[in-house]
């Protein structure tokens, strides 16, 4: 039945990591993994934890008898109940391995279109039950963990799988509605026949949505220029349990805040993102790209200002520093690399990537590696340094599942903050980490790389691994988790740039945005929302003494 109902393509994903149950990580990947922690770490005989499986899962029942009307696209079994529980962050996985799921949905439905989301609406809101939107699972922060179980009556998952097509393409202004459960290869699946692509392509791209990605205000391929989902979109549909809206197509508009707006980074809050008409893109044709490499991080960091302010809006421009280097195997460890690249579909790039390369010289920049448009800058871009990191960041979330068997803290947090402060900030919060590594857990790593870039400004993306045990892995990672969050807010930057608020940063967001902001979008959600069963716990809480309608 799960199979039948999923839209997963007639394929059933791993549950407690990335990929399809077909796919398996053999056990020399696992070992080298294994003994590169033990390495960079100076520990040994690090214990993994076998895989969990569905049978060792002790589920509580479901609370919810679903309705006659609904049995058709909503179900109980229990795997569809265990393959939407948890995500894909570090904390996810721990309690994965741990076998705690206690935080289960009781029900998953499997809409095939509007009216059978407008059905669950109704049937939630008449009993109370939460209603939590997925996409394709793949949040780190937790964003459709289910609210704590005595919160609601039930809790019901609704998976956008089965809404997973290109309704129509408009060729001539280059846009395309898209239903919002579709994943991200076969959305550029079906554009490529046309010559079309929409070029977003985050880490998560293979297991998350159209939707997913527009809820929570994804960042994706372009480091620079469209680096946020957001100037993609065109206008959007949103199914809301008050009805749906829809929004005008057009290239921009003066006629008020735009409404699209309120819904691009709600989270699920507000409704659900049933389609969207999205700005697409001619396929790349051309491209050059070069590495680079710095005697110190911030050396190189002032190379990436002025390349970003030139306005040459590299299409990459990843700054890894000389841990992160290492550790993609793009550099040994003693400089910090730069990733350069520039694409189009319409014209050579050689005389922008010639550009990029001046200013990495009057910064004191090495060109390690080079290719332009006679030189098939692809097939380079796939070896050396640049092949390296490619090959490791579309590969190691496979594998990112083993560090949480091995018992080790191991996580990311991602921000951004304004140039005038950078050294700055960036020292304090490399500070902070480092000291609660040592104090607490008797050292660890953190190293950071530029992921993507305004002229205003970095987007920083920290990567944090230390010792711990199976027993204490949770608790290690909420204190290093509750310092680098501290320390961002502290110092004027954001608590996240791109993997969105979820659960895990709601106290930093709170502290984060205007007090009147948030009652603004409050008044927002009760008007959307009258019942308040949209993914409580989620940017805001229901007002104490806040009527239910119902």
């Amino acid at each position: 039945m799960a199979k039948e109902k999923s839209g997963y393509y007639g394929k059933r994903r791993k549950f407690w990591t990335w990929g399809y149950e077909d796919e398996d990580n053999s056990q020399d990947e696992i070992q080298v993994m294994r003994e590169r922690v033990e390495q960079r770490l100076g520990i040994k005989d690090i214990t993994v934890l076998s895989d969990p499986t569905v049978d060792e899962i002790e589920l509580h029942p479901s609370r919810i008898k679903i309705p006659r009307a609904l049995e058709d696209f909503c179900t109980s079994e229990k795997w569809d109940r265990i393959a939407h529980t948890y995500g894909k962050g570090f904390k996810d996985m721990v309690l994965i391995y741990r076998r705690e799921f206690g935080r289960a949905p009781d029900v998953v439905a499997y809409p095939r279109d509007e009216e059978d989301i407008a059905a669950v609406f109704d049937w939630c809101g008449e009993n109370g039950y939460a209603c939590i939107p997925f996409g394709g699972g793949s949040s780190v922060t937790g964003g459709f963990w289910a609210p704590e179980r005595d919160a609601f009556p039930g809790v019901v998952v609704i998976d956008l799988g089965n809404l997973n097509q290109i309704l129509e393409i408009d060729p001539v202004s280059r846009c395309a509605r898209i239903q919002a459960g579709i994943l991200g290869p076969a959305l550029e699946e079906q554009l490529k026949p046309h010559g079309l692509t929409l070029r977003h392509i985050p880490q998560s791209w293979e297991f998350s949505s159209l939707g997913g990605w527009i809820a929570t205000r994804s960042s994706g391929h372009y480091a620079t220029h469209l680096t946020h989902i957001d100037d993609m979109v065109e206008s959007l549909r949103v199914v809301s349990p008050a009805g749906t809206l829809e929004n005008r197509r057009l290239p921009g508009s003066g006629a008020g805040p735009n409404p699209d707006r309120l819904f691009i980074g709600s989270e699920g809050t507000m409704g659900i993102i049933t389609e969207a008409w999205m700005r697409l893109q001619g396929r790349v044709k051309f491209r050059a790209n070069a590495s680079i490499a710095f005697r110190t991080f911030y050396e190189g960091a002032k190379a990436v200002r002025q390349i970003t302010q030139a306005g040459l809006f590299p299409a990459n421009c990843r700054y890894l520093d000389e841990q992160d280097a290492k550790f993609y195997g793009a550099g040994d460890g003693s400089e910090s690399v730069l990733l350069l690249g520039f694409e189009s579909a319409d014209h050579p790039v050689d005389a922008w990537l010639e550009r990029g390369l001046e200013i990495c010289r009057d910064f004191g920049g090495t060109v390690k590696q080079r290719a332009g448009t006679s030189d098939n800058a692809l097939e380079t871009s796939r070896s050396g340094p640049q092949g390296n990191w490619r090959h490791q960041f579309r590969y190691l979330p496979r594998l990112m599942h083993t560090r949480a068997a091995m018992g080790i803290v191991s996580f990311t947090f991602e921000t951004a903050y304004t140039w005038d402060k950078f050294e700055e900030v960036d020292t304090e919060i490399m500070r902070r980490v480092r000291e609660a590594q040592r104090q607490h857990l008797g050292g660890g790593i953190v190293c950071r790389r530029f992921s993507f870039l305004y002229p205003d400004g970095p987007a920083p993306y920290y990567s944090i691994m230390a010792p711990s045990t199976h027993d204490n892995s949770l608790e290690a990672y909420s204190m290093l988790h509750s310092v680098a969050s501290d320390a961002l807010i502290e110092l004027g930057a954001t608590c996240t740039h791109h993997h969105a608020v979820g659960k895990s940063f709601r106290p930093w967001y709170d502290k984060e945005v205007d007090p009147l902001f948030r009652r603004v979008l409050s008044a927002a959600k009760n008007e959307l929302d009258p019942n308040w069963i949209m993914n409580p716990g989620l940017l805001i809480d229901k007002p104490a003494g806040a009527k239910i309608v119902g």
